[in-house]
């Protein structure tokens, strides 16, 4: 089931307001008993402003923590953002994203930074993986994401946001070890059933549209949703946003496992999506081997996915105008495909694995998800 709730303010009364109206069609918080530890898995890409609309609003969190503690339970809000998972860092982006907030709502701001490894054998692709150990210390898990474009993945929402359970470090790893779309999609799916969050809900009421995840632009959508699965709820976002299922990966993963049905309308729907849908929300559609690799089986299909992903896949490339030449694109390329030359990144296309990294953490937004010309002209 996936419940749906408007909200055009993320003043705080209203906040709880619709958390507890998009929560209750799913049994409220009724599985959360008095002493236990609830960690709330939030969206801290990067030290980024609440009003820049890349991270879950602290409004939101701190209304869920008050929720949360009147039932008893402890509350422990985290993430592992990109870059290095260490108090000094993290405790910085606590700081951008407004957590102080949340921290004067009675909740705890996670401080252990040690990590684990995990043993999945059920997975489809990340029977071992690394995660963040501090998600150990909770009895139940709530994936309290954003809603964004995102140049990798089409989308960033319940799915993707738990990404965040590896340790910032290790993400491009990850990147360079599951390098096409279909198998990274596959292991954000392992990490969305090893870790099962209790709860779902999606920050859309300001989400971000165009070069997402990071450098897009703040979109007004007014919309709150709640699920069991990470998956339905994203279904049902990308129809909001008007993206279809196929250019999301997750969801294509999701598919395929029988985790969701093909469209919105096989699920159960409390609210109307379509009150919602945003016509003209700029999207990120990659073009990505998902789609190229499906064309015929075998390795004819290999070939003629190789050929059409060069003619129409879509690929990192640099805005040399908004450019500050800082690097961060190429320290964060985990298949050191880019160097710089007179202070502008270069990318070696030959390396790249079009994992979209440069573009998700350039501080500037310089980096830009570049569509080839005939991809344009096949989809305007």
């Amino acid at each position: 089931m996936v419940s749906l709730t408007g909200l055009a303010t993320y003043d705080r009364p209203a906040c709880r307001a619709a958390l507890e109206t998009v929560l209750r069609p799913l049994g409220g918080l009724d599985f959360v008993q008095p002493g236990m530890t609830v960690g709330v898995k939030t969206n801290l890409v990067a030290g980024m402003k609440p009003d820049a609309a890349a991270t879950t609003h602290p409004s939101l969190l701190a209304a869920l923590t008050e929720l949360l503690l009147e039932r008893g339970a402890r509350v422990i809000v985290g993430d592992s953002p990109g870059g290095l998972f260490t108090a000094p860092y993290v405790k910085g982006i606590y700081r951008a994203a407004g957590l102080r907030e949340v921290e004067e709502a009675g909740a705890e701001l996670n401080m252990n930074f040690s990590q684990k490894d995990a043993q999945n054998p059920d997975a489809w692709a990340a029977k071992t993986f690394t995660y963040t150990a501090w998600l150990d210390d909770c009895d139940a898990i709530i994936d309290f994401c954003k809603l964004k474009s995102h140049g990798m993945m089409g989308m960033s929402a319940a799915a993707k946001n738990m990404f965040g359970v590896i340790p910032g470090t290790m993400k491009p790893e990850y990147h360079f070890k599951y390098p096409e779309l279909r198998t990274f999609g596959r292991m954000l799916v392992d990490l969305d059933e090893y870790f099962r969050p209790a709860l779902s809900i999606v920050d859309g009421v300001v989400a971000m549209e165009g070069n997402g995840p990071t450098a897009g632009t703040p979109r007004p959508v007014g919309v709150l949703l709640a699920s069991g699965s990470p998956h339905e709820a994203d279904l049902v976002c990308a129809r909001i946003i008007g993206i279809a299922r196929q250019e999301v990966p997750t969801l294509e993963a999701a598919l395929e496992r029988g985790l969701i049905p093909e469209t919105v309308e096989g699920l159960e729907i409390v609210g109307d999506p379509d009150a919602f849908t945003v016509p003209d929300f700029e999207k990120l559609v990659t073009k990505n081997d998902l789609l190229f690799r499906s064309v015929l089986p075998g390795r004819a299909g290999e070939l003629m996915g190789g050929a059409l992903h060069k003619l129409l896949g879509s690929k990192p490339a640099v805005s040399a105008g908004e450019c500050v030449g800082c690097a961060k694109c190429r320290g964060v390329c985990p298949a050191h495909a880019i160097e710089m030359r007179a202070g502008v990144p270069h990318i070696d296309r030959k390396k790249c694995i079009h994992c979209f990294c440069c573009q998700e953490f350039c501080p500037k937004g310089a980096m830009k998800v570049a569509r080839p010309l005939v991809s344009r002209l096949l989809t305007h």
